[in-house]
């Protein structure tokens, strides 16, 4: 993988998304109180973020060279093992 990958995935998940999202352990937190009252069962954060790469997952299977799937998939993997 390129430096530039890298680059990318950092400016995703320490740059616009959190003014426009706000902070990304807060936003995931709030999906996995939803998630949880949604299907009435508890849902942690780690979950939501392993529920996220599943879905890029899927999507990569239809179109496996969608580079945005990868950033993604690079983001929730690093915004996961921080917590």
């Amino acid at each position: 993988m390129s430096e530039k990958f890298f680059e990318d995935v950092l400016a995703l998940i320490e740059g616009p998304r959190d003014q426009k999202y706000g902070d990304s352990t807060e936003n995931h937190t709030r999906i996995a109180a939803m998630w949880s009252v949604l299907l009435n069962k508890k849902i942690t954060v780690q979950e939501v973020y392993l529920c996220l790469i599943a879905i890029k997952l899927s999507r990569l299977t239809q179109s496996p060279h969608h580079r945005d799937s990868w950033l993604d998939i690079a983001g929730y993997s690093a915004l996961a093992e921080k917590e």
